[in-house]
């Protein structure tokens, strides 16, 4: 089985994305826009850098 990936976008708008993917090839979350390729590799080493701990802030609830 693959692992999952980050995948790096130009939108239409000339901004760039990323999205994270799931080795089954669904993603799973879609980053803001970036105005340059170079700021959205730096939101996923970002995210590499901060999610492995991360908690859940479950706010649905009262």
């Amino acid at each position: 089985m693959m692992a999952a990936k980050f995948v790096v976008k130009k939108g239409g708008t000339g901004k760039f994305h990323f999205n994270l993917v799931a080795p089954n090839g669904q993603v799973i979350a879609t980053s803001e826009s970036y105005e340059s390729k170079a700021a959205a590799l730096n939101g996923v080493e970002s995210v590499k850098k901060n999610a492995p701990n991360a908690q859940v802030d479950d706010q649905t609830s009262g």
